[in-house]
């Protein structure tokens, strides 16, 4: 089989590009298909791949302005020539699902979420933007939302990264998705002796509006105990501006740095709604609990009272309630690096390899012309999938 990977973006290493790294690993003959791309951003396991570009990543300041393009987005993709590929994999949460497949391709979908700016984030991002971008965004949304929902029957089957996200996906498209959970490489993180664990929280994550982290800045100010926060985004000076002596605004840091505080936090805070949330997973890989706002992802990754503990609501009172319960509670990070493992990067492979191969045999059961591979075993060698 000829395989087609279609990404949204590919400008940083995040959640979605380590799934599509896990999909490189099994498809290693794949071609991938995206509006934009940066080489020095992208791993190597990536780049290893050839990669095709929409004329949106000639446009100017595409790689720093790629978002503003996005009406421009449905006709780049259409304008795809995938008519050579038995296999397409689209993966969604910007436009990339919208592609037009040769008749005879399975199309399978991995959907990390419907386009949030123009689904369930819509009011927020409409509010957070300045004038112009709040007078073209009801007219551009709705344009989008049609052809988001139109572009769903291009799809065959649909895997959802949550049970939050398949529910959006029934919602929106009125399409059912089987729910597999992305990709944690639990294996790079470990715990460290009780002795080297400190007294400080610590929060991860990009610092955007959505994932509150001026709520775990304002908790900790009010509180005066010890929070370490790791990421950089459009919300780093703001929080700089307004931590407490207690808050350290770390910004952008590399691998080394953030796996030694995973481990040696007193535990996570993660105050936003994720669609899956992979911090919380490495947290507990790394043997610490999470304290977590109680919707979203990351109630199907922590386990209330074992694991980790929630907050219903999202303000400071409710998640200074959630601290002083959790100090409490005696965790055995045993029992949250036993969690973490559920979400090994083999077994999303296992699980995506099955869910693909079920797709092409009842493809192949009503008639269309590309039967499945026997004993198919999508992870393998050039010659394999070449046969």
């Amino acid at each position: 089989m000829r395989v087609a990977i279609i990404h949204y973006w590919l400008v940083g290493m995040r959640g979605g590009e380590k799934v599509l790294e896990a999909l490189c690993r099994m498809y290693p003959c794949a071609d991938i298909f995206t509006h934009v791309y940066d080489p020095s951003a992208i791993s190597d396991v990536i780049k290893r791949h050839r990669i095709h570009t929409t004329f949106i990543d000639q446009l100017p300041y595409a790689r720093k302005l790629y978002k503003k393009y996005l009406p421009l987005m449905p006709m780049a993709l259409e304008q795809m020539d995938l008519h050579e590929y038995d296999l397409v994999i689209s993966s969604e949460s910007g436009p990339s699902k919208g592609i037009i497949p040769n008749s005879t391709a399975l199309h399978v979908c991995y959907c990390h979420s419907p386009m949030r700016y123009i689904w369930n984030m819509y009011n927020k991002y409409y509010d957070s933007s300045g004038l112009m971008t709040r007078l073209m965004m009801p007219p551009l949304a709705h344009y989008l939302r049609t052809w988001d929902v139109a572009t769903a029957n291009r799809v065959d089957d649909f895997a959802a990264n949550s049970a939050t996200v398949a529910q959006r996906i029934k919602s929106y498209y009125r399409r059912d998705a089987e729910i597999i959970h992305p990709p944690v490489d639990t294996t790079a993180f470990h715990p460290v002796p009780p002795s080297e664990i400190g007294d400080h929280y610590l929060m991860v994550g990009e610092l955007v509006s959505y994932k509150r982290p001026d709520l775990a800045v304002e908790a900790f100010n009010r509180m005066k105990t010890k929070l370490i926060v790791i990421g950089g985004g459009e919300m780093l000076d703001r929080l700089q501006r307004i931590a407490g002596p207690t808050v350290t605004i770390m910004g952008p840091q590399p691998f080394d740095v953030l796996k030694r505080e995973y481990a040696r936090c007193k535990a996570l805070v993660f105050p936003g709604e994720e669609d899956f949330g992979i911090v919380p997973v490495e947290a507990m890989a790394s043997g610490r609990p999470v304290i977590a706002f109680g919707r979203g992802g990351a109630t199907e990754t922590v386990v209330s009272d074992k694991t980790g503990v929630f907050f219903s609501t999202q303000t400071v009172e409710a998640m200074i309630d959630a601290i002083e319960y959790f100090d409490r509670i005696d965790f055995n990070p045993a029992d949250a690096v036993a969690r973490a493992a559920e979400f090994r990067t083999d077994v999303f492979i296992e699980k995506f390899k099955s869910f693909v191969n079920k797709s092409l045999i009842e493809r192949a059961s009503i008639g269309h012309a590309r039967p499945p591979l026997r004993d198919v075993n999508l992870v393998g060698d050039r010659r394999r999938l070449d046969r």
